[in-house]
């Protein structure tokens, strides 16, 4: 078989380039650190690497919502921080003003002191986070949540709250509804008692115009099976002029109808009326059509906002008559057990923030875990075994070399030589 030098030399050539293309791209293999960098280094792995890829761009997105999410959370903790340390105050001053030695003038100082709280309740409940929009107003947050119409606070918000996905299979609520935090109570509040007549729609419809108070009321037994339901104490006068009450019950169409007591002989030094559970403790002179009523607090249209109008009302107001003394007695008394109440309303929603952050930790500790599985298997795929790359290298390099002393060799194989 004839061999021209042509076909020598183009072997020769197509060899070396074929090595120097093998080092070189070790070379590169090495510089980048990594085992694939082109497809068809390794098809598989290069498919592979690409999903996790997406992966991890999806774990970073969810990383950057949860830091959202929780500056979001964090500020909401710190203003129902600061609203649960104003009721307390509010509770505290209320205590104060109930003192019977306190005069007209000492409730108006305790009123102004009460009433720079209220507007700093106000104030929280309009508060923005750092993008300027207001936290209690769900998705209409771009103006005040809370308002004063002329006759008290009302709320123009939404009720819907904002949701943020924090991670592939979790969407948390980043936010709540400033209804739910100052205009109501917990389904299981306490009793709530206050003076007068109330109807249907839970509106008063008759002022007391004697002199009793009540205390309470107290549970006694929560297994009474009318416990949880409203009842109200009307006052009547049987025929010899004595005081008398009766105990009503508020039926399912929100009709009084009897508890089955009825006309019984009242004391003003002190009765205690117990139906339902419950008992409450009376003291005081009534007038007839004078009633008491009381119901869960979640029934009795509970508002933070109301409690402060309600307290400020009566402490602005004087009280020398025994009428007007007992009425301030038993607002007093409402609005302690209201503020008790919104507290417990505050404070829990305080722990439900509490526990999305900490949810949040959780997620984030998961995350992390996530990352690290995501980051090995990328390195699995696509980066380079550096021993086992410089040992090869060093072989490339041989054999490059060798290829280059080859095409020397045969270089000089010429019948030129020797004419």
């Amino acid at each position: 078989m004839r061999i021209s030098t042509v076909t020598m030399f183009e072997q020769s050539v197509s060899s070396m380039n074929r090595q120097q293309a093998d080092f070189m791209h070790l070379s590169e293999q090495m510089a980048s650190g990594r085992r694939v960098v082109n497809p068809s280094d390794d098809p598989q792995a290069a498919s592979r690497a690409v999903a996790v890829s997406q992966a991890q761009a999806a774990t970073k997105q969810f990383s950057d919502a949860r830091v959202s999410a929780r500056n979001a959370l964090s500020q909401e903790e710190s203003v129902l921080n600061s609203v649960s340390d104003a009721i307390s105050s509010a509770k505290a001053l209320i205590v104060q003003a109930a003192n019977g030695t306190l005069s007209d003038a000492d409730r108006q100082s305790v009123a102004s002191e009460l009433r720079g709280i209220y507007e700093s309740v106000i104030g929280q409940a309009n508060a923005t986070d750092g993008n300027g929009r207001y936290l209690f107003g769900g998705y209409q947050d771009g103006s005040e949540p809370f308002i004063d119409n002329g006759h008290g606070v009302e709320y123009i918000g939404d009720d819907q709250v904002r949701r943020q996905r924090v991670d592939a299979s979790r969407e948390m609520r980043i936010g709540d509804s400033g209804r739910d935090i100052f205009l109501s109570v917990p389904s299981g509040a306490d009793y709530v008692a206050q003076q007068g007549r109330v109807d249907a729609d839970g509106n008063v419809e008759t002022v007391n115009t004697g002199s009793v108070t009540f205390k309470g009321p107290q549970v006694i037994d929560n297994g009474d099976p009318g416990y949880g339901q409203s009842y109200q104490v009307v006052f009547a006068s049987d025929a010899d002029g004595n005081a008398t009450y009766s105990v009503q019950q508020q039926a399912a169409d929100g009709s009084w109808q009897s508890a089955g007591i009825d006309n019984q002989p009242y004391d003003p030094q002190g009765t205690s009326v117990e139906v339902g559970g419950l008992r409450l403790d009376l003291q005081g002179q009534p007038a007839d059509g004078d009633a008491i009523t009381y119901a869960p607090a979640n029934e009795m249209d509970t508002n933070l906002f109301h409690t402060f109008e309600k307290a400020l009302a009566v402490l602005e107001s004087p009280a020398q008559t025994p009428a007007e003394q007992a009425t301030m007695n038993n607002a007093l008394s409402t609005a302690m057990r209201e503020f008790d109440a919104s507290l417990d309303n505050v404070l829990t929603t305080r722990a439900s923030v509490g526990a999305r952050l900490n949810e949040l930790d959780v997620i984030d500790s998961v995350s992390g875990n996530r990352e690290l599985n995501y980051a090995q298997t990328m390195s699995d795929l696509v980066d380079l075994d550096y021993n086992q790359a410089i040992s090869e290298y060093c072989l490339r390099q041989v054999g490059m070399q060798a290829a280059q002393q080859a095409f020397v060799g045969i270089r000089d194989l010429s019948l030129f030589k020797y004419l």
